[in-house]
């Protein structure tokens, strides 16, 4: 219903105006139109600036408050990002809070301790080889863990066993027309 509709459904009881004459009619209309773009650019507002319901420009305001973009494909993830990077406080640094946080910006890694103090190790469960876009991978997971702390990123490949069970000669490699950066990554799911 218009707020032109409402206008005149408030006014009806009073029985005074001819709510659908030309000169109040207009009136009621021009007006209700007038509130209508307002409800309009209001319902924009509250979806736009709930970080839960943003689409659009919401979530771009928010992630311009941020030192780094979060690396999100769609709105969905883009809005599971930033509140993963909103949630930072003091007591982010547990090692659970930060691979919660580095997971919410849609970094596939995993932050672990070593046994050399002040060292981290980052690694990419599921990606074989350096990560794709890995330097802004890198900064992202180095803007979330503690500066104090020394990083160490581990890769893995494939093993020598695994391609075995792959192929069975070099010839196959080369039917392939396998790149030495492919041949390395070249792991399913079981393998790893």
């Amino acid at each position: 219903m218009s707020h032109a509709d409402n206008l005149r459904r408030l006014l009806a009881p009073l029985g005074v105006y001819d709510l659908w004459a030309p000169f109040n009619g207009g009136e009621l209309e021009a007006q209700g139109q007038a509130l209508d773009g307002v409800d309009a650019r209001l319902e924009l507002l509250h979806r736009e600036d709930d970080l839960t319901t943003a689409e659009d420009w919401g979530l771009e305001r928010i992630a311009g408050l941020l030192a780094r973009r979060p690396a999100a494909p769609s709105v969905k993830r883009m809005r599971l990002a930033l509140a993963a990077l909103l949630r930072i406080g003091g007591d982010s640094f547990t090692l659970e809070a930060i691979n919660d946080t580095i997971a919410g910006c849609g970094v596939v890694a995993r932050v672990d301790e070593t046994d050399d103090p002040g060292t981290v190790e980052v690694s990419f469960p599921h990606i074989p080889g350096i990560p794709a876009e890995f330097e802004e991978i890198s900064r992202i997971i180095e803007d979330i863990i503690p500066a104090h702390l020394v990083i160490r990123y581990v890769y893995w490949y494939i093993t020598w066993e695994q391609l075995e069970r792959k192929i069975s000669c070099w010839q196959d490699i080369e039917d392939r027309a396998l790149t030495w950066t492919q041949l390395e990554t070249l792991v399913d799911e079981e393998d790893e």
